[in-house]
């Protein structure tokens, strides 16, 4: 990938980031996963692959792995394997909220959590987020060694139904419970981020190889839906980008709201529980800004002139 930015961000400013996908799920997380690469403020550590179990019956037992794949084929296409490490995550959820489930993703967080280093740490969650939940029960001492980012959990005080939480609701309680920084970015508003396909044709199809793919993916996945009632028909939500967007918004201008970490139920709602801590729960978030710094950044690195 070609160093073409005119511009550098002081290191003082930049943040240590791992990034934890479920790659191959749908069609959303390869442009969050190529946003993270592209941004110069955050120094990507690693890229962990997520599992999506309860949601892809066609390749249960094989999430992770076709998420690990999928990020592989990403770097393939950026020009930039074995630029960062890749890890496998946890293979499914946690079988309850007291015990670990074992994998390199989850070891690589507390590795990278437990180092010396003045750079905060955050992990973007863009699915389950099983594999931090069992880092936190290997080494509790994490938790105030990091924060996490999660895309993940339906609109407050409720909560509902949402893809990202149910597929590991005891890794939630984990995470809601372990006393963590936490950026949770809820459903009402990630949606927020809603494109159309005639956009990706016109700003992304045109740069390089990667910019095809993304296009390309997505089309294939919007007709493979053709007998569902989502996706809408030609437009999509690229929900995860807001792990970037979070940190490139000015601290001034971001907009949430501090509450108590619920207790996640069965059914995905939330029960409130006085004594959690605080986390950071977004009210909004600002589309434009993420959007076209995406497009500018695939652009510049990518379109041939």
């Amino acid at each position: 990938m070609k160093k073409v930015l005119c511009f550098q961000v002081p290191e003082k400013k930049r943040v240590r980031m791992i990034v934890d996908t479920d790659c191959k799920n749908e069609a959303d997380d390869q442009f969050a996963l190529a946003h993270h690469l592209m941004t110069p403020m955050l120094e990507v550590k690693g890229i962990i692959a997520a599992h999506f179990e309860k949601g892809r019956p066609d390749l249960r037992g094989k999430t992770m792995m076709a998420s690990y794949d999928e990020i592989n084929l990403m770097l393939d296409l950026m020009e930039l394997r074995g630029a960062y490490p890749v890890l496998k995550g946890c293979a499914d959820a946690l079988p309850d909220e007291h015990t670990f489930v074992e994998s390199e993703g989850a070891r690589f967080i507390v590795e990278e959590a437990m180092k010396d280093d003045p750079k905060p740490l955050f992990v973007a969650l863009q699915g389950a987020i099983t594999d931090l939940a069992s880092a936190l029960l290997m080494e509790p001492k994490i938790k105030d060694r990091l924060t996490a980012i999660w895309i993940g959990g339906d609109q407050y005080p409720e909560g509902g139904d949402e893809f990202n939480l149910k597929q590991d609701i005891a890794a939630a309680n984990v995470v809601f419970g372990s006393g963590a920084e936490v950026w949770q970015v809820p459903k009402n508003v990630y949606k927020l981020m809603n494109i159309s396909l005639a956009e990706l044709q016109a700003r992304v199809y045109p740069c390089g190889k990667v910019g095809k793919y993304l296009v390309e993916q997505m089309v294939a996945l919007n007709d493979f839906c053709a007998d569902y009632s989502w996706p809408h028909g030609e437009t999509w939500c690229i929900g995860d980008q807001p792990t970037v967007g979070v940190l490139l918004e000015d601290k001034e201008r971001q907009n949430y709201t501090m509450r108590k970490a619920p207790r996640v139920r069965e059914d995905c709602t939330y029960e409130p529980r006085e004594d959690g801590r605080e986390i950071r729960v977004y009210d909004t978030i600002d589309a434009r800004l993420i959007l076209e710094d995406f497009y500018a950044k695939l652009a510049l690195f990518f379109r041939e002139s």
